[in-house]
């Protein structure tokens, strides 16, 4: 059984300003958070939804913003929750909990370090960070390796949730191979800036991964103080 109460004082995390429903709990922006965790919850009451992507068309469409607040309304509901960054090519995870890269993913992944070693309790409780560690010359085969089965299995004993994130569809194949091995897939699109052909795309290249996309976020919307809105289903 691991002793995940011992990283606490070495590894208290200042979050960046992004991370709204902690820093602003009561915000329109934060309600619509809450409602996508919802939604969630509604689509686990007959599937099995303990590790999920997120992942998005193209680079800066707030996949990265949007999951980690995410992985924050599920940790306020007292779930263990192991927040991933899977983007082993521009990892942004570290800098915005402010922790080094040293080790990560890719650690754990080469057997360099084990899962435990690898990860570190945020301020926010019942929330742990597995950054994506050194970059390494073969990110798919990593993502999609026997090594990375085993560490969701592990993590799936140890967590509640899972939640993955995933670098940008068109870009990579990374979203789909890891896709493929989890439970869902959140796809994030921006308001004014991803183009419907771009998101049909994304969409059926997920899709023939057999990836199960479980709901798309719309993010970006000008719409007084409310800038996240959340669309639920295929």
């Amino acid at each position: 059984m691991w002793n995940m109460k011992k990283k606490i004082k070495s590894n208290h995390i200042d979050l960046s300003s992004k991370l709204i429903v902690k820093e602003k709990p009561k915000s329109p922006v934060s309600e619509q958070y809450r409602t996508i965790r919802t939604n969630i919850e509604f689509s686990m009451v007959d599937k099995d939804l303990k590790t999920i992507i997120c992942t998005s068309a193209n680079p800066s469409e707030g996949k990265s913003t949007t999951i980690t607040n995410l992985a924050t309304t599920f940790a306020q509901q007292n779930k263990k929750v192991l927040f991933v960054d899977a983007d082993l090519r521009k990892p942004t995870a570290h800098r915005r909990f402010q922790l080094g890269n040293q080790v990560g993913l890719t650690s754990v992944l080469t057997k360099r370090l084990n899962l435990e070693e690898a990860i570190s309790l945020t301020n926010v409780e019942n929330l742990w960070l597995l950054p994506s560690g050194p970059i390494p010359p073969n990110p798919a085969e990593l993502l999609g390796s026997k090594s990375m089965r085993e560490l969701i299995e592990e993590a799936a004993e140890a967590f509640d949730l899972i939640v993955f994130d995933a670098p940008p569809v068109l870009a990579v194949t990374d979203a789909q191979i890891l896709g493929n091995i989890c439970d869902g897939a959140l796809l994030v699109v921006k308001s004014n800036s991803t183009e419907k052909e771009e998101l049909q795309k994304a969409k059926d290249l997920l899709d023939k991964a057999n990836v199960n996309i479980i709901g798309a976020i719309l993010n970006g919307i000008e719409q007084e103080e409310t800038n996240y809105y959340y669309y639920y289903g295929k």
